[in-house]
């Protein structure tokens, strides 16, 4: 197991090497940039700008000069925000990140599994009907739609929860966004769980303890840990798209995330915080696939990694 860690994750490297050239160039080839302001600048200011962020030398030298910087862990600095480099930004969102995509994968995946298991446990009633039609509707409703109908009701109708802001990090204010961002996968995984249960309820193991008197929530657990297995495979999957789903939601409910800085760096041709947030998200995401395969092979005896 440890070998095959140590191997995953050297070969995350080139993954990170391609991730870091395709956004590179991309941002750079995209119009404007970071001191086109509404009020032009005096062509010498800009002159001196960009000899002050080495904007003036060649694509090619800044691409290297930044490689360079990036594996010794300096993002650079911010060229919007002058006071602070991207390093230091991205420090101080990265907890409200972490904690809202925590919070969200933790809920889609406590939740679909109850739904799913619920679901096949009660094949082709009117409860299982119901929880699959509502698992449809969640999969296809994205999140960015969720969430201003979650600000409407609970914050300006009912006058329950905080429409937005982060507070001090307790529950009132983490509950909406949290429940925004993990609706769809919550329902993709209840779906994945109900259809996986029902084969794992049917396999031949399964029946042997049933005709041994086995309680039921024994038969379940068994059931479970087999059907657990395609829920496992879409973490990975399911960590992207809780990724990018976190961009949109941490600005609409004004989260000061990472996100939140992504969409500020875009709007505002801040390259330097644009690579930083990809290289980050995209960190996390190498690293989540590996802790999937990771326990994949602690569900499944069967899976062996040399």
């Amino acid at each position: 197991m440890l070998t095959y860690t140590l191997r995953r994750l050297l070969s995350a490297a080139p993954t990170l090497f391609v991730i870091v050239t395709v956004a590179f160039f991309l941002v750079r080839f995209a119009p404007g940039g970071p001191f086109d302001l509404e009020q032009p600048l005096a062509p010498q200011v800009l002159d001196n700008l960009r000899r002050a962020y080495s904007l003036d030398q060649p694509l090619h030298v800044q691409y290297l000069d930044y490689l360079g910087k990036l594996v010794r862990g300096d993002f650079g600095p911010s060229y919007v925000a002058i006071d602070f480099t991207v390093g230091e930004m991205l420090r101080r969102a990265l907890p409200y990140s972490v904690t809202l995509g925590l919070s969200a994968l933790a809920l889609a995946i406590f939740g679909g599994v109850a739904a799913g298991v619920f679901a096949a446990l009660r094949q082709n009633s009117a409860a299982d009907y119901s929880v699959m039609t509502v698992a449809t509707v969640g999969v296809t409703v994205p999140n960015f739609v969720v969430a201003p109908v979650l600000q409407l009701v609970f914050g300006l109708m009912l006058g329950l929860l905080p429409i937005g802001g982060w507070g001090d990090g307790g529950l009132a204010h983490r509950l909406m966004p949290t429940v925004a961002l993990a609706l769809p996968q919550m329902a993709v995984i209840a779906r994945l769980t109900r259809s996986s249960m029902i084969e794992a309820l049917r396999a031949d193991h399964i029946r042997t303890l049933r005709a041994s008197g086995l309680p039921g929530h024994v038969i379940i657990r068994h059931a479970l840990k087999g059907a657990l297995l395609p829920v496992i495979s879409y973490l990975g999957p399911a960590a992207a798209a809780l990724v990018t789903g976190s961009v949109v939601i941490e600005k609409i409910f004004a989260i000061p995330g990472i996100g939140a800085y992504f969409v500020e760096g875009a709007l505002n041709r801040d390259y330097t915080l644009v690579m930083g947030t990809v290289v980050t998200l995209a960190g996390f995401v190498v690293v989540f696939n590996l802790l999937v395969d990771l326990a994949y092979a602690a569900l499944d005896p069967r899976v062996r990694y040399d």
